[in-house]
């Protein structure tokens, strides 16, 4: 009956112990994250002064600590640590293990900055194995991801990465564009190792083409600031890279002092190197912790062992209870071993998908920047074409000429149209199309759209057939913009394919629920009609009928694709019926919100004025930012025949020097110039001058881009080439103080 009562009393007594232990958790936690930061700090030292196994035994304690408290965060961040020793010091397998750990875990957790550093890592670590597309496309990944969480800072270590790539690969003026960009971001963000090895680097570039004396000058800049702030391997690489530029120069004393350095400081760094990999060291070290443990241990169980019966009996009892507990944890980690390795299977299973998914992000985004150059750089030249035919038809041109100049319009609005469609296909693609809901007067947008194509129509003597239900509202809450382009692209197509011939729009009610109203549309003629061959893929981009048809006709083969992808948007479906020589029908249904308080006669289409001429001109004065001359002077013709003053210059420097000293209402400032950008050039003038107005003159088109314009302090942009009426609205509104309202930066 004694030991029962012994019994009882140890078990309460566990138990007590354990419920105490519950309340004390959170400050054990507390103790643990502070324990855990502790043993982070303490191997960041040690790694910063090259004891790699010291920095690897704190990052394992911090590892445990991690672990217990569940701390996912700091868990994926140790592993990335530890890659980066392990690789250090010579363990490749075992960094990659530990960098993948790192990568699924931020992945798990969404923690994309942290991601971001891992693939850079990542990226090094294929770097120095030579295998550098593997690694070109790690700090593709790392770019995009710290770009996606606003961490410019972090940028200038990938772009000096990937510029040793594209100094080993002789990709001279791509490593140059890379390393300008690092030592910007660099100087900005402070980090002096960074832009050290960046000025160094660059000498390396400026060497290889041949300019020695720019390569002197920044290698000289670079080892300046290493010298200063005892950066070791950047002095070394400096001195190596000063022998190169003296023997260049054919000044081989310089060179041979140089190399000695080299040398010298290289036998330093190897020595010190070998000081802190000393693994018999690290060995000893671990075997006296070990004994200092196993001493601890007898003596505890010495002690143990001078005590009472009745202690001996409880304890033994106790050692029961919990071999007992240790058991029932023994099975519940075998168990989380099992599921652990069954997520790890799944993971594996799951690398390629991730893998995948990734490359087509990266592709996608790759898609988008090559879009946003070559529109760009076909833009550019695209202001010049338009600019130039549109004053020369303003000049009274000679009878003879007319027709070439209209050719040349043509052609020049051809291309124009051709490259927004590509735009907006990527856009619709890439889901950056959004709606904009406003009050509409849908029956006079239907007879608006046809009267606008009506010249068209005659000039193929078809006749338009206008039907609208009796008994559907005609004022709507919806996208007229976008309902407009989808009538528009419809009724044109049926316009150029049909002759002599009538084409019916019509529009009805299918459905209605509550205040929405599903609306049926039909585009339907009797023209040259479409195979059934051909209609499965008539909603594909650069998709015709036939290359017959194409040359025929004309287009661009995009209409019929932005139009399935405006209809979508507005959460509606489209169909095709047609038949070859009998004629093609369009039909597209979606959903229209009817608003009762709104009377039909409350929705007026707003006419256009021109508002610049009610301005009084003379003293407004405007600076042009451009630095290409056939630019310069046709932007100038243009204000110049708003009869408004203008001055030009052809770069950011002198911009911010002018605009210090004139009081300028308007500055029209191009982005892409030499020296500085028109973004920063922007920074500086809103540094001393918040008031003045500048408009973003540039033929940038990437959208993702456009809060770099907001941030630079842009009021709005204005597209090159820009729509008169679009360029005179932005004018007026900066010029009488009106709110300038940007769909760019909303």
């Amino acid at each position: 009956m004694s030991l029962i009562k012994h019994c009882l009393f140890i078990t309460l007594t566990f138990y007590c112990i354990i419920s105490y232990g519950q309340q004390e958790g959170v400050i054990d936690n507390e103790m643990l994250s502070l324990r855990l930061l502790e043993r982070i700090n303490q191997a960041k030292s040690d790694s910063d002064r090259g004891k790699y196994h010291n920095a690897l035994e704190n990052l394992d304690e911090a590892l445990s600590i991690a672990l217990k408290i569940e701390d996912q965060s700091n868990l994926g961040k140790i592993y990335t640590k530890i890659s980066k020793i392990q690789f250090l010091v010579g363990e490749k397998d075992k960094a990659d293990v530990s960098i993948k750990k790192a990568m699924q875990i931020q992945r798990d957790i969404d923690d994309y900055g942290n991601l971001a550093i891992a693939y850079n890592i990542k990226g090094v670590m294929h770097s120095t194995q030579n295998e550098y597309e593997d690694a070109l496309e790690y700090f593709n990944s790392a770019k995009g991801l710290f770009e996606q969480e606003n961490l410019e800072e972090y940028t200038s270590d990938v772009l000096l990465n990937e510029a040793k790539i594209y100094i080993q690969q002789n990709r001279l003026e791509e490593a140059k564009f890379n390393l300008e960009k690092t030592i910007i971001l660099a100087k900005k963000y402070n980090q002096l190792n960074r832009l050290s090895a960046a000025l160094i680097y660059s000498a390396k570039v400026y060497l290889a083409l041949g300019n020695t004396k720019i390569a002197l000058s920044q290698v000289e800049e670079g080892l300046e600031i290493a010298q200063d702030n005892n950066i070791i391997q950047d002095k070394n690489e400096a001195y190596l890279t000063l022998s190169d530029i003296h023997e260049k120069n054919e000044d081989y004393k310089n060179s041979h002092l140089y190399i000695k350095k080299h040398i010298h400081l290289s036998d330093s760094i190897l020595n010190v190197t070998r000081e802190n990999l000393d693994i018999e060291a690290s060995g000893e070290s671990i075997n006296n912790y070990k004994e200092a443990q196993n001493a601890q241990l007898k003596a505890q169980i010495d002690e143990v062992s001078a005590e009472s019966a009745f202690i001996r009996i409880t304890t033994i009892l106790s050692i029961a209870l919990i071999t007992i507990l240790s058991l029932l944890t023994l099975s519940l980690y075998k168990n989380n071993n099992i599921r652990l390795n069954t997520n790890t299977m799944l993971h594996k299973k799951n690398d390629e998908l991730i893998l995948a998914k990734e490359k087509a992000e990266l592709a996608s985004k790759t898609k988008a920047n090559f879009l946003s150059t070559v529109t760009h750089e076909l833009r550019t030249p695209l202001y010049a074409v338009t600019g130039l035919t549109n004053m020369l038809l303003d000049e009274d041109p000679k009878p003879h000429q007319l027709s070439h100049l209209k050719s040349l319009k043509f052609s020049g609005d051809y291309l124009l149209t051709f490259i927004n469609d590509i735009l907006q296909i990527n856009k619709i693609e890439a889901n950056k199309v959004e709606v904009d809901p406003e009050h509409f007067n849908l029956r006079n947008k239907l007879e608006n759209v046809i009267s606008a194509l009506s010249n068209s129509a005659n000039n193929q003597d078809t006749k338009i057939h206008f039907e609208y239900e009796n008994g559907i509202p005609e004022t709507f809450i919806g996208d007229q913009l976008k309902i407009s382009q989808i009538l528009i692209n419809l009724l044109g197509n049926a316009i150029k394919f049909t002759k002599d011939g009538d084409i019916w729009v019509r529009t009805y009610k299918i459905d209605k629920k509550d205040n929405i109203y599903y609306l049926r549309f039909e585009i339907e003629d009797n023209g040259i009609g479409i195979t059934k061959e051909k209609q499965n893929h008539m909603f594909e981009s650069f998709s015709q009928g036939s290359v017959q048809i194409n040359r025929k006709y004309g287009g661009t083969g995009l209409g019929l694709s932005i139009v399935k992808g405006l209809i979508q948007i507005l959460k509606g479906k489209i169909y095709l019926k047609s038949e070859l020589g009998k004629g093609t029908t369009f039909f597209f249904e979606i959903p229209l919100e009817y608003d009762k308080n709104v009377d039909k006669t409350e929705v007026v289409e707003v006419i256009k004025a021109n508002k610049m001429e009610s301005l009084d001109l003379s003293n407004v004065k405007i600076l042009i930012v451009e630095d290409n001359k056939i630019n310069q002077m046709i932007t100038k013709k243009i204000l110049n025949k708003m009869n408004l003053n203008c001055d030009v210059v052809d770069n950011g420097e002198d911009a911010v020097e002018i605009v210090k000293t004139t009081n300028y209402d308007i500055v029209l400032m191009d982005i892409h110039m030499p020296g500085i950008s028109g973004l920063e050039a922007t920074k500086m003038i809103r540094a001393f001058d918040k008031k003045i107005t500048i408009f973003a003159l540039t033929a940038v088109t990437l959208e993702d881009k456009m809060h770099e314009f907001g941030d630079a302090g842009f009021d709005d942009i204005i597209s090159k080439p820009f729509k008169q009426d679009d360029f005179e609205d932005k004018l007026h509104a900066a010029l009488t103080g009106e709110k300038i309202v940007s769909s760019f930066f909303s």
